[in-house]
Order: C-alpha cells, then structure tokens, then sequence
C-alpha cells in the first residue's frame, strides 16, 4: 500500500501544498488577531496543543513504529515544528505578516539553493532572491522594521529549514500521521512555556474555539498536507514552491488584517510567484524522491 501511494500524478502533491499554503496563512492572519488576548507565547501553546490534540486523534501516533534510523529526525523535526511557531509568531507581534514571512523565508530558499543540481532551478530560486529582496523594505524605509521582530522571523526560517529536512527523513515510511508524533514532542515543550507565560485567561472557555480554529487552519490541516507534499515531490521543489508563502501571507495581511504592500512590493510578489510556477512547470517526474545531502 504505501508503495501504490505514491504512484500519484506528479502535480498532485502541488495542489496539496498550495492547499496548505492558503490554510496556514489564514490562520496566522486569526491567530494575530489573538495576541491582545493572550499573547503569542499563549496563542502558539494554544495552536499546539489544540492541533495536536486533533492530529492525535485522527493518526493514533502510538501506533506508528520508527526505526533508530528515523529517531532522531523525528526529535529534530518536532522540536523545529514548535520553536518554527513560537518564533514566527514572536515575530509577527511587531512586523507585517508579509514581511515576516519574507524573512522567514530564507530557511526554506536556502535548502531550495543547496539542493539544486539543474541550471533551470537557479533560475527560478534566483528569482525568486529578486522578489524577496525588492519585497522586503530595505534602504530609507529600514527603519521602519522592529529588528528584534525581524530577528526572530529569521530565527523561525532556521527553523524551518531543519523541519523540511527532518520531516522527509523521519517521515518517509509513515507520511502525515508523522505529524501526529512531531507535534506531540512540540507540545511537550512549547505548550508548558507558552502557557507560562500567558497566564490563566490562555484557556478560558470564550478563547478556545477561536484557539481551536487557529488549531485547525494552521497546524493540523497544513501539516499533514504538507507531509504528504514532502515526501513525494524532490526536496529542492519543496522549497522553491513554498516561495509563494511571502505572496499569500501579503495578501492575507491585507484581507484580514488591514496591512498594505507598496507597487514595489507587489512587484516583487508577482516575481515570487512566477518563480513558484516556474518550479512547477519544469519539475520532473523522479522515481524516488529526492535525498537531501547533509554532509
């Protein structure tokens, strides 16, 4: 059976991620709506705990067994799941969404850079570098972006990049329901530390359906579609494609949250998103998926 699965039209696993890419962005745009409340230590203990609940549910990860091999990427990959949250939301407390998805991005571009062998997939990642670099308000308007918000952003991208390489390798046999058992080891840590720091309201019964939604939109849903992406498309594609998240985030900034983009910048998302087609559209039909050089 899992071998049948994978024998899936090669666009497949695009849909899938672009379906996870709208669901994680919405919900980040509901979360940011949260932090007055209780802040985003406690909105990210909130989305962790509740999305893990669901995953748990659904994928009955005790059931899952993972070779010595698969361990400690496993480890790796649920501890960068949480810290990617807790960092990123650390971030959009003082930074635009787009912006600091921008910057995040770094993570995923840089595991797209190192793992390209054609020419044409340096085409698009340096496209793509173009769109980041004309997206982000450099020079005269520098000063207008919290650093320690931007810093954190980075932070999360670091985090990030580890999560892709770690999630391919620890889920390769067992595919989304990995999540389930990555996102139960975020919790243990990051679901203690953001309660800490948010106080008792974090879990009054009128925050927890809007907590549960968060839960849903940017943790259990995207993640396991993103699972399946990962494990089925080369990891190099991976990254590229996910240069649309700066695109989305913009957008989703400016439908829920009132945030705005100058021509410039739209600009620049229109490169970003030619570069993900582009990476789509040359993507090749692979036997087996792509192994990631770690040295």
């Amino acid at each position: 059976m899992p071998g049948a699965s994978r024998k899936m039209p090669v666009w497949l696993p695009i849909i899938v991620l672009l379906v996870a890419m709208f669901s994680i962005q919405g919900g980040a745009s509901l979360a940011k709506s949260l932090f007055p409340l209780v802040g985003a230590p406690g909105v990210t203990a909130l989305r962790i705990a509740l999305g893990t609940v669901i995953l748990v549910v659904i994928f009955k990860p005790w059931r899952l067994r993972f070779t010595p091999e698969q361990r400690l990427p496993l480890l790796m990959y649920g501890l960068s799941l949480g810290a990617m949250n807790y960092m990123f939301y650390l971030s959009i407390q003082t930074v635009p969404l787009g912006i600091a998805v921008a910057l995040e991005f770094v993570g995923p571009l840089s595991v797209a850079l190192f793992g390209s062998r054609r020419p044409i997939d340096f085409v698009w990642v340096i496209l793509a570098v173009i769109g980041l670099w004309y997206l982000l308000p450099l020079g005269d308007n520098v000063s207008h972006i919290d650093l320690t918000g931007a810093a954190f952003a980075l932070a999360a991208g670091a985090c990030w990049a580890i999560y892709i390489i770690s999630g391919q390798k620890a889920g390769e046999e067992h595919g989304p329901a990995t999540v389930a058992m990555g996102s139960l080891i975020a919790a243990i840590v990051f679901v203690p530390l953001g309660t800490l720091q948010a106080g008792e309201l974090l879990w009054h019964w009128s925050i927890l359906p809007l907590g549960l939604a968060v839960a849903i939109l940017s943790t259990a849903l995207p993640y396991s579609l993103e699972m399946i992406a990962l494990t089925r498309i080369p990891t190099r594609t991976f990254g590229t494609l996910m240069s649309m998240e700066p695109a989305l985030a913009a957008m989703s900034g400016m439908i829920f949250l009132g945030e705005t983009l100058n021509f410039k910048q739209i600009i620049a998302l229109m490169c970003i998103v030619v570069a993900s087609i582009g990476s789509t559209m040359t993507l090749r039909k692979e036997s087996k998926i792509a192994k990631v050089d770690i040295g």
